[in-house]
């Protein structure tokens, strides 16, 4: 296995097994009223009853710009395929399709990668409405406490 298949492996196994929250996440994001791009972090994970959860972003194309110099401009963080600037990344928020595409930037300690996902097995509205669906078993179990508990 060569050493730029073995990041790009990992990377489509987390994107593809969490392709519903991603594309959950996106169309939530533009629902708020405008393209954009999502962000996830795998730089802190949380692990709980469900496993593993990332942090993830939805930046505005309004805000993306500003958002992308001072991320990706910060000393200690890289974009690993270098052809792919803050300008190649600002076209692909203006021309995406977000009913059926999403642009995901994705972050692994100091290093970013560009993700233009097409043909998804799933569109971002599909995802949305299952995990709205299904809501419940993406929460955490919460226990009602007694009033004479609390005293």
């Amino acid at each position: 296995m060569s050493e730029i298949s073995a990041p790009l492996d990992w990377q489509q196994n987390l994107i593809s097994s969490n392709l519903l929250t991603i594309g959950y996440n996106a169309w939530g994001g533009y629902l708020g009223g405008e393209r954009g791009a999502l962000i996830c972090s795998t730089n802190s994970p949380a692990v709980g009853l469900a496993g593993e959860s990332f942090k993830v972003y939805f930046v505005r194309r309004s805000r993306l710009a500003a958002f992308l110099n001072a991320w990706l401009a910060a000393p200690d963080t890289v974009i690993l395929r270098h052809h792919f600037m803050n300008a190649h990344i600002l076209e692909a928020v203006d021309t995406y399709n977000p009913t059926t595409e999403v642009v995901l930037l994705l972050e692994s300690f100091n290093q970013v990668t560009f993700f233009y996902l097409k043909n998804l097995p799933i569109t971002p509205p599909q995802c949305y409405e299952q995990v709205s669906l299904t809501w419940a078993e993406f929460q955490p179990p919460t226990r009602v406490l007694q009033k004479e508990n609390v005293q």
